[in-house]
């Protein structure tokens, strides 16, 4: 598959914006931090997760608890992915049950992804809500799901990818914009 390079549609401080927005709304909605974790899908929700995390501490004062969910068991997809897909550890080293947890992607796009992570932490124990913090909602649901906390709204249409880049994984921090040439 190859890619054509559009544009840069976030770049590294308009990232960090929009998780320090994204944290006072998230302590506005649910009044303070009481009861509440973060818990990112991976892969580059973990490092978005750790960040929002660190946002809310720096505002309120309080650490909250971060987990780190893999979802590869859980998509509806696994069978197309690869005869051996590469599994890697839950790291959710809390009790969510009663919890608020603010689940945390790079990307909404068709909400299998969500769904899957949803899956996961119902297996985990039963929060007493789960919120979705998104970076990008890009648009194209093919399951009613809605993030209650979003970086930026990009609407695109179906052979556009959405390329997030976190420092932790990438080396750096960027949103960008490509095209499939394929197609």
């Amino acid at each position: 598959m190859e890619l054509r390079a559009k544009r840069e549609i976030m770049d590294q401080m308009a990232i960090k914006r929009a998780l320090t927005r994204i944290a006072h709304e998230v302590i506005e909605r649910n009044k303070g931090v009481e009861n509440l974790a973060v818990v990112g899908i991976r892969r580059r929700g973990g490092p978005l997760a750790q960040r929002l995390a660190q946002k809310i501490e720096e505002i309120e004062g309080i650490k909250i608890p971060v987990g780190i969910l893999d979802i590869t068991l859980y998509r509806d997809d696994l069978t197309t992915l690869a005869s051996q897909p590469m599994l890697h550890r839950t790291e959710v080293d809390f009790d969510i049950n009663d919890m608020v947890i603010v689940l945390v992607d790079d990307v909404l796009y068709t909400g299998r992804t969500v769904r899957a992570a949803m899956d996961a932490l119902i297996d985990l124990g039963r929060p007493k809500s789960i919120q979705l913090a998104v970076l990008i909602d890009r648009g194209h649901r093919e399951l009613p799901i809605k993030s209650d906390f979003t970086g930026k709204n990009v609407p695109t249409s179906k052979n556009e990818i959405i390329s997030v880049m976190v420092t932790e994984i990438d080396g750096q921090d960027g949103v960008h914009i490509n095209e499939h040439l394929d197609q």
